[in-house]
């Protein structure tokens, strides 16, 4: 009986694994029949291995609410019989953002201008650093000057995405100091006249501003801006420079190179949006200038142009990047601009 329970079984296991071979062969072959696979094979190769709008592209940053709120007075810096000077704090992405401010003697409330300064190596940038004749020379003519520092500078907090993003970080940064100072209760603020001065990197920081919330100022002014197409300014600094060994990579291992992402690269690029600038815009170039090519500021303003924009070009044919010769003409023209515009 031992013998005859034993084959029983023995049988029985056979049958059961036939059965299961032969049923798992089908349930397979019915998951994964041959129109099936072709589709899914045409599905990865039309699928975007990199997409075209991130949280860092213009469109995407216009539908935005920027919620910049607690702006500190921290500490007093300065006094004159023009202005008072303070360095500040204020809230950006959740991120600390220092800065300086300086407010003119006197009854206000004061039209408002923000600063943006250029390129300076986080490592040995200090607070304000960048436009200091600029922060003096507009507030000694009446107006409230906040010049914000940007994350991973000065005092500022740290973001560890900074540098894999296109400088959108700073842009977030700026358009949130200026909701941090209409949030605030401090009345020598004029918040409903505010304008916007950016040199170098800062003039490719205002011109994002300028397409991405377009009625947030009333004037602006760029001094030696750099390109209003991210892809330029990306192989001219980011690629070549030793300092930024490895950002290329990742970047280009998060978005793709222009070939592979075309529409990733448009829409961070001030250039494809200029439409959407409402405010007049000052533009000054130094023809000497041997950082930002005169050429650039030259396509920029005949673009602006183009598109039926408020535009006034000024060019200095011994000026540098810094229009360190040109000072004195320089300010006066844009403080007739931003009067005009703001008082």
């Amino acid at each position: 009986m031992k013998k005859i329970s034993t084959i029983i079984g023995i049988v029985l296991l056979l049958s059961l694994a036939i059965f299961s071979t032969f049923y798992f062969r089908n349930k397979t072959v019915e998951k994964t029949t041959p129109t099936e696979v072709k589709n899914e094979i045409k599905k990865q190769e039309t699928e975007p291995r990199w997409p075209a709008l991130t949280k860092d592209s213009i469109p995407t940053m216009a539908n935005k609410n920027f919620t910049g709120s607690d702006l500190q007075l921290v500490k007093f810096l300065d006094k004159n019989d023009f202005y008072t000077r303070y360095s500040i704090t204020y809230k950006s992405e959740g991120f600390k953002i220092s800065g300086i401010l300086n407010v003119p003697v006197g009854k206000g409330p004061f039209p408002v201008l923000f600063l943006n300064h250029g390129f300076i190596d986080p490592k040995f940038y200090t607070n304000g650093q960048g436009l200091k004749r600029e922060q003096d020379f507009f507030a000694k003519n009446g107006y409230v000057v906040l010049h914000s520092d940007y994350r991973n500078h000065a005092e500022s907090d740290f973001d560890p995405e900074n540098d894999v993003r296109p400088r959108s970080g700073y842009v977030e940064d700026v358009l949130n100091a200026i909701s941090a100072v209409k949030n605030s209760s401090f009345e020598f603020f004029d918040k409903e006249n505010i304008g916007m001065l950016g040199h170098s990197m800062g003039g490719g920081i205002t011109l994002n501003v300028m397409v991405t919330k377009p009625d947030i100022a009333k004037a602006y002014v760029l001094l030696a801006p750099i390109n209003a197409d991210y892809k330029i300014n990306f192989e001219k600094w980011v690629i070549p420079d030793e300092d930024f060994s490895g950002i290329a990579e990742k970047f280009y291992q998060q978005y793709g190179t222009y070939e592979e992402n075309p529409e990733f690269w448009k829409n961070i690029s001030a250039i494809n949006y200029l439409d959407k600038i409402k405010s007049p815009v000052l533009l000054h170039q130094g023809a000497k200038d041997k950082d930002v090519p005169v050429q650039w500021s030259r396509d920029l303003a005949q673009n602006l142009k183009a598109a039926g924009k408020d535009i006034t070009y000024f060019e200095y044919p011994n000026g540098p990047h810094t229009f360190i010769n040109e000072q004195s003409i320089v300010m006066q023209r844009t403080l007739e601009f931003f009067d005009k515009n703001l008082k």
